[in-house]
């Protein structure tokens, strides 16, 4: 564990910022110093030092950015009212207003970390709540999450006094969520910070393995960087450029990043040597660049033009890779003083020189364009379908998109036209019918790339299909544009949503051979006592057919295990092993072999029972299976369930078509762009009507009802679905 140097006051009183550098600064400072001091007298942190340490650094980590010194008090005062008997209101009388909202927003968001980061995903609705609440909090004062992430940092620093399990999870969480919160407030200072020290305890020997190659090859990449900075100083002097130009750091996160992301080894990665040019002006930075490429040979595809398109953080820079004079790549990244300031500090720039400044155009702009990402999410109460779009709207990586007339279009990641569409205006949304990417027709599903340019086509009435809110056939990627559409429905006739939920609902459950479960139960699975309600929100897009699924196969499966059976299975012939490690798991036995009966097909998340085979070990059936329900030998029943391997298994579907040419290739594609293994399949044909019963190997129910969903959108297809018997 490395040990830090201990802090005092003087150090942060040092680093005050210019515009708060003054008597009023530093007697505030210094106030909240002795209040916190006191306040935490005696109490220590899991390290054994002194807690108003961590409150030192905390401090002195939001003086170095360059916060104001109401900010630089709140750091130093954020855990009082949490850990101490201060309180919000004494913090009020003693301090003020600003400072009191600062520490009592910090306090709410304290929350957050006895989650002590699991998994986002496994958070229950209270905790879901908190962090809803957080999000939304951070859009009224941005400052409040700036202590935050620097509270985190130091956490990070000082994770060697916990337990692996709890680092761990903390790390986990901080790359989930922290990092990628510096990340768009354009904190790259803390955003850096955050992903390296994440990192090192999520993946630590994956970090080892990138430090020890950075580390070997020091010596080396110094000796190079050092002469090609010497070689394009003499060259921008040349050229009258009075350019500061210094080796990048080395982040070991982002190098994984990459490594992961194009399947490339550790000397495939372009910026592990890499240099950073920083000059006077913008025109100076196209002429840096222009140097740069006659230097050296620019690499097909490796140059980013941040400064014509900024990032939607404000981000702005030149970026190209190039072959050097010893045959390796080179990154170079060129920009201004300003854009430098920005890039590290984001967000926190504002206020580092605001004296005198009336109104700061840049940070007036980050925060409407923040306001913007949340404004909507007011109105998203449920917590899990709002951390469902925090996940896609803000912490994913974006692309970059253009409309005819050149407007940048920011969206995450994997957007489609629809996306796009629903971004420039609600109406271009609700009335889209097909795009032109790059001046190609492309499907509405298409992915859309950094660079491209798109043109949506119209229709001039009309509204969006009920297929676009369907996860499993991909037409929409961000939740803006998934409650348009939302928004649109719920505004159509009662009667039709309700007609529309029926259908929506009577086909999943049919599909899933579920179609004898009464609809009224499956209301009330979702908590709603009148059908109609029910009927209603599936067809105004509230509930999707994925969530049915889920849901009716939860409750067959805790239906079915409550249930006492009086008879057994009478022995079926033709059963099948599942495909992989750890399919079935069986209970009370070790070593039995297990095969799923054909003739019913289970599949994970049906309710199954074993039947005890001469022979043939244990026979794994549904329970309401046929020969389940006729056989009396109750002695060879086995209570058995279902395994956590990624095990496949077969399971049967029966597709209903207008006959076609090419229509088996088709459905053959659809099932191989899942990952899906079709081990069998038969075709009859009857007076131009075709059926094909097919045997898949699938994972779980959730893929399976994606699957059938892409196949019932095949041309000529009329039905589709599984089949149990």
């Amino acid at each position: 564990m490395t040990k830090h140097p201990a802090l005092s006051i003087q150090s942060i009183l040092d680093t005050l910022p210019p515009s708060d550098n003054n008597s009023d600064g530093r007697q505030l400072v210094q106030r909240a110093f002795a209040l916190a001091d006191q306040a935490h007298q005696g109490q220590k942190r899991a390290s054994g030092e002194p807690y108003i340490q961590h409150c030192l650094a905390v401090a002195k980590i939001l003086a170095d950015l360059g916060l104001d010194s109401p900010t630089i008090a709140a750091g130093l005062l954020h855990d009082v009212v949490e850990d101490t008997t201060i309180t919000v209101p004494q913090l009020r009388t003693e301090f003020g207003d600003e400072i009191a909202r600062l520490v009592d927003g910090v306090t709410k968001l304290g929350q957050f970390d006895e989650m002590e980061g699991r998994d986002t995903r496994t958070y229950d609705d209270r905790e879901l709540e908190s962090l809803r609440k957080m999000f939304l909090a951070m859009v009224d004062d941005p400052r409040v999450v700036m202590i935050k992430l620097t509270d985190r940092v130091h956490n990070l620093r000082t994770l060697g006094s916990l337990s692996e399990e709890r680092r761990r999870r903390i790390a986990r969480e901080t790359l989930d969520i922290f990092a990628p919160l510096a990340n768009r407030l354009g904190i790259w200072q803390i955003k850096w910070e955050l992903e390296d020290l994440g990192f090192r305890h999520v993946n630590p020997d994956k970090y080892k393995e990138i430090a020890r190659l950075i580390d070997e090859r020091r010596a080396d990449r110094e000796t190079s960087i050092n002469k090609i900075i010497e070689r394009l100083l003499e060259r921008c002097r040349a050229e009258g450029i009075d350019a500061d130009i210094s080796g990048r750091p080395k982040h070991i996160y982002s190098i994984w990043r990459k490594m992961e992301r194009k399947s490339v080894s550790f000397d495939q990665v372009y910026d592990v040597r890499a240099v950073r040019v920083i000059v006077d002006t913008l025109a100076q930075c196209y002429q840096t660049l222009g140097i740069v490429h006659a230097l050296w040979k620019p690499i097909p595809g490796e140059f980013d033009d941040y400064i014509a398109t900024p990032k939607d953080n404000l981000y702005q820079s030149l970026h190209t890779a190039v072959v050097s004079d010893d045959g390796r790549p080179l990154e170079v990244q060129i920009r201004t003083r300003q854009m430098h300031e920005m890039a590290e500090l984001g967000i926190a720039a504002h206020w580092r020189y605001k004296e005198g400044v009336k109104r700061d155009p840049l940070y007036e702009q980050k925060i409407a364009w923040f306001r913007s990402l949340m404004d909507w999410r007011q109105d998203v109460v449920d917590a899990h379908e709002f951390m469902d779009s925090m996940r896609t709207d803000v912490f994913q990586d974006r692309v970059y998109a253009f409309t005819p007339k050149g407007k940048l279009i920011d969206l995450p990641a994997g957007s489609t036209p629809i996306d796009f569409a629903y971004h420039v205006h609600t109406d271009v949304g609700d009335r889209c019918r097909g795009a032109r990417v790059n001046g190609k027709l492309v499907a509405l599903d298409f992915q859309l790339q950094t660079g491209d340019q798109v043109e949506i086509l119209t229709a001039k009435r009309g509204g969006p299909s009920r297929d676009w809110l369907n996860p499993h056939l991909g037409y929409v990627k961000s939740q803006r544009a998934r409650n348009k559409i939302k928004h649109w429905f719920k505004k159509q006739d009662r009667q039709a949503n309700i007609a529309q939920g029926r259908e929506i609902l009577e086909r999943e459950l049919r599909r899933l051979s579920l179609e004898d479960m009464p609809l009224d139960d499956v209301a009330l699975l979702f908590e709603h006592d009148e059908l109609d309600d029910f009927l209603a929100a599936i067809g105004g897009g509230d509930i999707t057919s994925q969530q049915i699924a889920t849901k009716v196969i939860e409750a067959e499966q805790k239906r079915e295990a409550a249930r006492q059976t009086d008879v057994s299975p009478d022995e079926v012939v033709g059963v099948r092993k599942p495909q992989g490690p750890a399919a079935l798991s069986v209970r009370g036995t070790g070593g039995l072999l297990t095969t799923l009966a054909q003739c019913c097909h289970p599949v994970p998340g049906d309710a199954i029972v074993g039947y005890i085979t001469r022979g043939r070990g244990v026979s794994i059936h549904r329970r309401d299976c046929a020969n389940i329900l006729r056989s009396d030998e109750e002695e060879r029943f086995i209570e058995v369930s279902w395994g956590t391997g990624q095990a496949t298994y077969p399971v049967v579907i029966k597709i209903g078509a207008y006959d076609r040419g090419g229509l088996l290739r088709d459905i053959a594609a659809v099932v191989a762009g899942e990952g899906i293994n079709m081990s069998a399949v038969n075709v009859s044909t009857s007076k131009n009507l075709a059926t094909f019963v097919a045997t898949l190997d699938i994972y779980d129910v959730a893929q399976l009802s994606r699957v059938l969903d892409k196949i019932e959108r095949l041309p000529n297809v009329i039905e589709v679905r599984r089949q149990t018997g």
